[in-house]
Parts: structure tokens; sequence; C-alpha cells
């Protein structure tokens, strides 16, 4: 399967091909999913909530080492 949708509001395309067609997700929360896991650190997790068969919520969820300091939080020191 092909389709083409717009990547962004700069109105840039790309394709993407799948073997199959999507069921439930659009090439546009795939995008989106793409965006949240790049922007989370290294201790993380993202989950998808379906409801009534549609992807409804992305969330987020970011953990800090206890163990060592960080520079967004030197009170760990």
């Amino acid at each position: 399967m092909r389709r083409e949708e717009p990547a962004d509001a700069g109105n840039e395309r790309c394709t993407l091909e799948l073997s199959k067609p999507l069921v439930v997700l659009t090439a546009r929360q795939i995008q989106r999913i793409d965006e949240v896991l790049a922007s989370l650190g290294p201790f993380s997790e993202v989950r998808l909530i379906k409801v009534r068969g549609k992807l409804r919520f992305i969330e987020k969820l970011e953990s800090e080492s206890a163990l060592e300091p960080t520079a967004d939080n030197p009170a760990q020191r």
C-alpha cells in the first residue's frame, strides 16, 4: 500500500510504503508517535490508549535516575 499525506504544516509530503493497509492508525498518528518518542529522555515510556477502536490518547511518562545527579536537578548531588 502506498499513501501520501502532508508531513507537517509546511506542506512537505512523504511517502510511506506498507505491506498491508493500516487498520487503526493514520499516517499522521504514526508521525506524532515518532515525534513523542524522539522528544523523550532515556528513562521513559509511551502508552497508546485506544477507545472504541481508535487511538485516543498518547501518554508520556519520563523518569529520572535517583542514583546520579543531573544538570536539571542539582539537588540530587
